[in-house]
């Protein structure tokens, strides 16, 4: 089953520019690797169990003739192009050919299983195995199941600590859509899951349904007032815009953005109480990061 979103793919220009700014942001990143054949290399920034990938194109050439049809090389230069941000919403699994093959009875279009891999600066082969969805459902997430624990894969940064932002996990990852009632039942029929109710959230000025895993929440939305959603539905249209991180102290996070030229970032009240705030896609590489969390 799916148990968490294992990580955000952020895409940016030029890796090393995107790693100097969210290293700004406070976020604590390290060079990824190279993807074997598919022109791209990555950025990794590991929380408790999830993370942030910024990904790039290495190669362009080897890129576009890596970019088959459902693959997320598919559209990436011209995405990356258009302002880059975040592409798709990665969920985890710990039985990948079991959740493929029970989308397939719920008659989801689903890849079959795939191996993938990268090799760390140090020289480490991690590996794990992928499934995208296909073109009669085109949703911004896919799938993977990891062959190493996160235990392992913290040893191609040893000496990261912990974020100088606080973060400690994502808390939600924002997909807007044009239509909520049609996509939450687009969602609920890939993921498996009962469509969770329908509410108001007033940071992102948005109609909204949580879709749980762990402790991360899938959330679609559609403005209802001018705001981050409606900001980049009228940009880019439907796709993921925003994510949202648990700090353990949102003033020591915005002073580490103070300190490191990035502007105040934007506050708000969430529907729970909870104060939060929120750095704009110029500061983040075309995506709307948040943080909330204690003072």
């Amino acid at each position: 089953m799916f148990v968490r979103i294992d990580h955000l793919m952020i895409c940016v220009p030029d890796l090393a520019r995107g790693m100097e700014q969210y290293r700004k942001l406070g976020f604590n990143i390290h060079a990824g690797g190279a993807h074997p054949g598919k022109g791209t290399h990555n950025a990794i920034g590991l929380n408790e169990e999830d993370y942030i990938e910024l990904l790039a194109i290495r190669d362009p050439a080897e890129q576009r003739a890596s970019a088959r049809p459902g693959s997320y090389q598919q559209g990436l230069e011209r995405f990356i192009a258009e302002g880059g941000g975040i592409r798709y919403v990665i969920l985890q699994s710990d039985d990948l050919a079991a959740d493929v093959a029970a989308m397939r009875g719920r008659g989801v279009d689903v890849s079959d299983v795939m191996d993938g891999s990268r090799r760390t600066p140090a020289g480490m082969e991690l590996r794990w195995k992928t499934a995208v969805l296909g073109p009669a459902n085109p949703l911004p997430i896919f799938f993977i199941q990891h062959l190493a624990p996160m235990g392992e894969r913290r040893k191609q940064a040893p000496d990261a600590g912990p974020h100088p932002n606080g973060v400690r996990f994502l808390e939600r990852a924002y997909i807007v859509v044009q239509d909520l009632e049609a996509s939450v039942a687009a969602y609920s029929k890939v993921l498996g899951v009962s469509q969770p109710r329908m509410y108001k959230g007033t940071v992102i000025m948005s109609h909204m349904a949580v879709f749980q895993f762990g402790p991360a929440g899938l959330t679609i939305a559609h403005p209802y007032a001018p705001g981050p959603a409606a900001d980049a539905l009228e940009r880019r249209g439907s796709g993921p815009f925003q994510a949202l991180f648990r700090t353990t102290s949102m003033g020591a996070a915005a002073r580490w953005m103070e300190a490191n030229g990035v502007p105040p970032p934007a506050r708000g009240v969430r529907d729970t109480g909870e104060h939060a705030m929120l750095v704009p896609p110029g500061d983040a590489c075309g995506a709307y990061v948040g943080f909330v969390g204690p003072e």
